[in-house]
């Protein structure tokens, strides 16, 4: 990003809220993101940080406020979401592989239904995106033959093979065994360094403060803090943001998980 020209804003999310019955999980909601721009959410577990990000692909339907999408209001009752939703990725905490399907399957099944490519052609991008994640040899493999780790990073391969705008990721290492999140957390990494533009919901304070640009910390349905990463996780402003924190970093305390 040039100081004489901003990055374009790829997400762009206005007073957004988000009820399921009588309880209000997001309680309006502003949150900008930037082409080539690595956001990492965190907060406590009910916060609300899961909900952001399924609105934003509109996985869930926002009560109220204004989502617009790679300069599309996807909010806009008549908008073609499968045709947005084509240039968005999501990775979830669980790896939702077709677990009668090859790995290469998996990768390819979007590409030919959605983007309409040749068997050829998924295949060939596919490859290229398990080549990316470490996994090229194992594209013959069924998921049940993988680690779980492995499994999440076919996922990863998987919704990059859609060439996406925008990577989401939903506590992507949430439900891996602690010896598998660091290969995880490196595909992630190299995908910042590559100029993705990454919301992520993560527990991982570490990643966090290493890899995000800004980290915007939630807590009851609101934004409490936003910043550079190494302010809000290293000196926060905001006493909600600080006794997070101390929980989640104290090795005493386990942390609430997603």
């Amino acid at each position: 990003m040039s100081a004489t020209s901003p990055a374009p804003t790829v997400v762009s999310v206005t007073g957004l809220r988000k009820s399921f019955g009588e309880r209000e999980v997001l309680r309006g909601i502003d949150l900008d993101v930037a082409a080539g721009e690595v956001v990492c959410v965190i907060g406590p577990s009910g916060s609300g940080k899961s909900t952001l990000l399924r609105c934003v692909n509109l996985l869930e339907q926002p009560t109220s406020g204004r989502i617009d999408l790679l300069g599309v209001e996807v909010t806009d009752p008549d908008v073609d979401i499968d045709r947005v939703r084509t240039h968005v990725g999501m990775v979830f905490q669980q790896f939702n592989l077709f677990a009668h399907r090859t790995v290469l399957d998996n990768c390819t099944i979007a590409q030919r239904g959605v983007l309409r490519r040749s068997r050829a052609e998924a295949e060939r991008v596919a490859l290229a995106n398990l080549e990316r994640v470490g996994l090229a040899d194992r594209a013959q493999a069924m998921p049940a033959q993988l680690s779980g780790g492995q499994q999440q990073r076919v996922a990863i391969a998987r919704a990059l093979s859609m060439d996406p705008m925008l990577m989401l990721f939903d506590e992507p290492t949430s439900a891996l065994d602690p010896e598998l999140v660091g290969d995880v957390l490196g595909v992630m990494r190299d995908l910042a360094d590559a100029g993705m533009t990454m919301i992520v919901v993560t527990h991982e304070m570490a990643f966090a403060r290493e890899v995000g640009d800004r980290v915007v910390f939630m807590d009851d349905g609101v934004v409490v803090e936003s910043g550079p990463a190494d302010r809000v996780i290293g000196a926060p402003t905001e006493e909600r943001t600080r006794a997070f924190l101390q929980r989640v970093l104290d090795p005493t305390h386990q942390h609430p998980g997603a």
